[in-house]
């Protein structure tokens, strides 16, 4: 055989308008199918199939090549492009009106029977399929997701790079500054004992890049953390980073709403309107519960604090006497869907975010139905129905806690509820912003304040008196995106002051002489004419899976980490041997 390696076309683009012409194709073997006297097989690359035949009674090369074929071969082949017959055309397919009948073919490759088929829809286990990516790696799904994801990061540098926007790598080996996540930490063999950590995120490079006069600088960038994983976290994840100097809230918003604006259009086709809506953190959390709500339907939260006052109610009383909260949602015409066993359900659901139970009133048939109601004057519980908009049909839940515990609850029976409805249209896509979280969470366990986002972000401006005498009251300028309940993107502006920063560490218990050791380099930056500036980050991989409508992060990864943070394809991490861990003068604790 003239070998015909030089490929001309690949496997998806060939179409009626090549007919006649001689190609030469390099694919795998997806299907083989026996019809007589021929041999049919469709060949697979990446860009589609294309039905290849083999006469092995008139071609004594196909008559060699033909019993030994087999599915996952990787072969080349030469030959003529055909009309299929009539009757024959496969709609479904982009080559689905031509075939190529082979005159010379080269079997490049061969196969086992793979564990399973990457082109075949089966039951499969997430093990087999991640100890065998390279098969899974060829299903359609996963083929796509990987092509939407790569389209997403082309548009992105489009955009950026149209504003004026440069792409700066930082470094992957830095300095451990643990606030927050744990780090990832590499060993220095030049110097032992010293240990580099992989970066949680590029935050004070690209700081330190807007004092050194970057202006505006992104960064699609592999970051790092070891912390305990779901379907929507990775250890190791890919942002969508950037910064830009002398920035107001609202020219950064504009810009990724732009961004968004165009990724949906050019990726998917689909036209999103801007500006998104702006809604501050106590909004968010006084109408849905949730710092990243899920604004595709109604069943907001109504607090009933006030209605309530002076109730004979002992559990209402007693939250209230406590400085706690009452609030409901008003579940709209659901009394026959939620029966007594639903409602429980909701019950159990609100315990696990730490409510001791959650009351219900039911409106069914011009009555109200509940075991609480005969705690209840008539007029209050007028006020309370008023006050929810109750009607006929309705079924209204409580929930009586501390403030937090009532909103985690509640949010996540609002979205329990909205689901079991049916109320919630998969196809809407609703972006919105949330703005002006405190600066500061407390921590119960350690009795210290953390920051909420991060130690560099700045607090709104008139809040710097409170650091001293209330600092659980300062509100930040920080910023999260959030789509359709999923928090895709976060920002702030950021600290620019040295002082200020001083007084931000002292806050969360970090001294000058640790703030000195861990965040020197930055410190010092910010004495040599820090501009204003602020930024944010996309989560590439979780804004992947939103847009491809992935059930798991892991399928729009190429290589993903397991639950236990470990790839079943290379047994990573593994044990390494004794010569390197004495160059790294390391040894193990084998207590």
């Amino acid at each position: 055989m003239t070998r015909q390696l030089s490929r001309t076309h690949t496997c998806g683009e060939l179409s009626d308008k090549n007919i006649d012409e001689s190609v030469t194709l390099c694919g795998w073997v997806h299907t083989r199918r026996d019809h007589g006297g021929l041999i049919f097989i469709d060949l697979w690359d990446k860009e589609g199939l294309t039905q290849v035949v083999l006469n092995p009674q008139i071609d004594s090369l196909a008559h060699q090549h033909a019993q030994s074929l087999r599915g996952n071969y990787v072969m080349a082949v030469h030959g003529k492009v055909r009309s299929r017959p009539e009757g024959m055309v496969n709609s479904k397919l982009k080559t689905g009106a031509i075939e190529v009948y082979i005159d010379d073919l080269e079997i490049l490759n061969r196969s086992k029977t793979p564990p399973f088929s990457g082109w075949e829809d089966q039951d499969v286990s997430e093990v087999l399929r991640l100890k065998n990516r390279y098969l899974d790696l060829r299903s359609d799904l996963l083929q796509t997701n990987l092509k939407v994801r790569y389209q997403i990061t082309r548009v992105v540098r489009q955009v950026l790079d149209k504003h004026g926007f440069i792409e700066v790598e930082t470094p992957m080996l830095t300095k451990s500054t643990p606030e927050g996540a744990r780090d990832y930490l590499v060993p220095s063999r030049l110097n032992p004992q010293k240990f580099f950590a992989l970066p949680q995120s590029p935050q004070l490079f690209k700081q330190i890049l807007m004092v050194a006069g970057m202006d505006r600088y992104f960064q699609i960038v592999k970051c790092f953390r070891d912390e305990d994983l779901r379907n929507d976290r990775q250890p190791e994840f890919t942002q969508i980073d950037m910064e830009m100097s002398f920035v107001t809230e609202e020219q950064l918003f504009r810009l990724a709403e732009e961004m968004m604006q165009t990724v949906y259009q050019e990726v998917l086709g689909i036209s999103i309107e801007t500006p998104f809506p702006i809604l501050t953190y106590k909004e968010a959390i006084d109408r849905f519960g949730s710092d990243k709500p899920d604004l595709r339907f109604g069943l907001e939260l109504v607090d009933l604090g006030d209605i309530i006052q002076g109730t004979s109610f002992k559990v209402f009383a007693d939250v209230l006497k406590k400085g706690g909260q009452i609030r409901a949602i008003n579940i709209k015409n659901s009394t026959e869907i939620l029966s007594r066993k639903a409602l429980d359900d909701l019950t159990e659901l609100a315990k696990t975010y730490g409510a001791k139970g959650m009351a219900w009133i039911k409106m069914q048939k011009g009555e109200l139905q509940s075991p609480i109601i005969k705690f209840f004057e008539k007029d209050m519980l007028d006020g309370m129905i008023a006050a929810l908009k109750g009607e006929d049909g309705d079924t209204i839940v409580f929930i009586a806690d501390k403030p937090k515990v009532v909103a985690d609850a509640l949010a996540h029976i609002r979205l329990a509820a909205a689901k079991l409805l049916g109320l919630i249209d998969e196809k809407k896509i609703n972006l919105a912003w949330v703005t002006e979280f405190p600066l500061l969470d407390y921590n119960e366990d350690e009795k210290r304040f953390t920051a909420m986002h991060h130690p560099f972000t700045a607090p709104n401006e008139g809040h710097l008196e409170q650091f001293a005498d209330a600092p659980e009251k300062i509100s930040s300028r920080a910023y999260d995106l959030v789509l359709n309940g999923n928090e895709i993107a976060g920002g702030s502006i950021r600290i620019h002051q040295k002082e200020v920063q001083e007084k931000m560490f002292k806050l969360l218990g970090i001294g000058q002489e640790e703030a000195e050791l861990k965040f020197g380099f930055l410190l010092d930056a910010l004495q040599f004419g820090a501009p204003p500036h602020g930024g944010i980050a996309f989560g590439l991989d979780r804004l992947a899976m939103l847009l491809t409508g992935a059930d798991s992060i892991r399928d729009v990864i190429a290589f993903p980490k397991t639950q236990k943070a470990t790839c079943l394809m290379t047994q990573a991490p593994s044990e390494i041997d004794l010569k390197q861990l004495k160059e790294l003068k390391l040894k193990y604790d084998l207590s």
